[in-house]
């Protein structure tokens, strides 16, 4: 990077960059936890000279966040996919429930914008469709960060919410569900796709917020792989050129999603269990009636602090997936 002829190619300097974030997110609190144990072990030897009240102290303090620490890189170890460390392409779509599905669709965009906020991730929306009554059908967002990938794959599946649906005059109780599915970008695989053969390409104009242009001319893309029926579609560019490169590389990321799992048990077993999003292939439950919690059927990870789930606050489901993981491939 100290090259003077390193930004002549912008987009392999971009990728050098990149790189760069992705290694220094796995190394660097190694460093820390090196450097953090370092002085803890000089707080040891002062106390062994003689008993400070205040060391002692600073010592305590220092070995909880060490523990907080050494547990975080613990998990970053975890990370350890090919593909892990990619960006990734996230999307949400509505399930069995109607109105209430979209909302709850819209729901989940909301906790996962929180959750990326927290985590300070960059986050693009791609394309959007609005719900008939309300919510969103669908949304399809472009995450970068180091590790987004490996960390969002932990959420792929069905998510189901149980509430007093708002839409219901009655006040019944209502079930909804909506599905994420994830996919690493990916920019350094061979799959041969004939776009002009294997594609069809739909041009239309995007609906929603984005301007009097976006709204007036035909720029969003949605492309449909006829042989998988797997579609993506882009519609944030106001160039229709710019909007069916990044819908090909999301499909190219889907299809290269779809040949891993049909290599990678246990990718093929999300998949598998996805299913209809509807009844019985729920990965994660969110009960706001009649008791407050959160319950993940995988792990058995629980909370009641569904506030606080809806605002974001997801890691620990994040961890406890990345755990499970971990020890169903060492079996």
């Amino acid at each position: 990077m100290a090259a003077p002829d390193f930004w002549d190619a912008p987009e392999a300097a971009q990728q050098t960059v990149a790189k760069l974030k992705s290694i220094k997110a796995m190394v660097d609190p190694v460093h820390e936890v090196t450097a953090m144990s370092e002085d803890l072990a000089a707080m040891v030897e002062l106390l062994a000279e003689g008993d400070d009240p205040l060391i002692q102290s600073e010592l305590e303090e220092g070995v909880q966040s060490l523990a907080t620490e050494v547990d975080r890189v613990e998990l970053l170890a975890l990370l350890s996919g090919p593909k892990d460390a990619s960006n990734c392409y996230f999307n949400i779509q509505a399930g069995t429930g109607g109105a209430d599905a979209c909302d709850w669709a819209q729901m989940l965009l909301r906790l996962y914008l929180r959750y990326f906020e927290r985590r300070n991730f960059s986050v693009e929306e791609l394309s959007l469709r609005d719900g008939e009554e309300a919510g969103i059908q669908s949304c399809s967002l472009h995450v970068k960060a180091p590790y987004a990938y490996g960390y969002l794959s932990c959420e792929l599946g069905v998510h189901r919410l149980v509430r007093i649906s708002p839409f219901s005059a009655q006040g019944k109780r209502e079930t909804s569900f909506a599905s994420v599915d994830v996919q690493p970008e990916v920019d350094d695989i061979d799959i041969d796709i004939d776009w002009d053969k294997e594609v069809r390409e739909d041009t239309y104009r995007a609906g929603g917020k984005g301007g009097q242009h976006v709204n007036k001319t035909s720029s969003a893309v949605r492309l449909t792989h006829l042989a998988t029926n797997i579609v993506a579609q882009c519609q944030n560019e106001r160039s229709q050129h710019k909007n069916r490169a990044t819908a090909r590389k999301m499909l190219t990321a889907r299809i290269y999603q779809m040949e891993q799992a049909k290599r990678d048990s246990e990718l093929a077993k999300v998949y598998s269990e996805k299913g209809q999003i509807g009844w019985g292939n729920s990965i994660r439950s969110y009960f706001l009636y009649p008791e407050q919690r959160v319950k993940d059927a995988r792990t058995g990870e629980l909370t009641s602090d569904t506030q606080g789930v809806l605002d974001g606050d997801i890691q620990d489901f994040i961890n406890a997936e990345l755990r499970r993981r971990a020890a169903a491939r060492n079996k």
